[in-house]
């Protein structure tokens, strides 16, 4: 991971803002990170940050889908590490709006990837 990407900046300032309770100041560092993606790899981080704040599991759901999509697009590796929390968090959105079979099998693929999913 490239630590100098501006959009991975902006989403560690906004982790950190998170860690520190500061909700909407990492709200807008994740909406910034969105705004300065470059490419489907730094769409793909932004938008799976994104997706943490968003008010309507719908919308949860939305920002999760499209942050899969962006890293299917990436296809020199860099997404890679991203798959199993990409899926948990697909699945977690699903399970949220009662889609249990679809929960399962985002649960499944990141299990496959050796990453099982912990219930709350």
């Amino acid at each position: 991971m490239d630590i100098d990407n501006p959009v991975i900046q902006l989403c560690l300032q906004g982790a950190h803002a998170e860690l520190e309770h500061r909700l909407d100041d990492a709200r807008q560092l994740y909406l910034q990170a969105w705004k300065a993606q470059a490419d489907d790899y730094d769409a793909c981080i932004a938008a799976h940050y994104v997706a943490r704040f968003q008010e309507t599991p719908e919308e949860t759901l939305r920002w999760n889908q499209l942050a899969l999509q962006h890293a299917d697009k990436v296809h020199d590796g860099r997404a890679t590490d991203f798959y199993p929390s990409l899926y948990l968090n697909l699945g977690k959105s699903y399970e949220d709006l009662g889609d249990l079979i679809r929960s399962k099998t985002y649960y499944q693929l990141a299990a496959e990837l050796g990453v099982e999913h912990q219930p709350d």
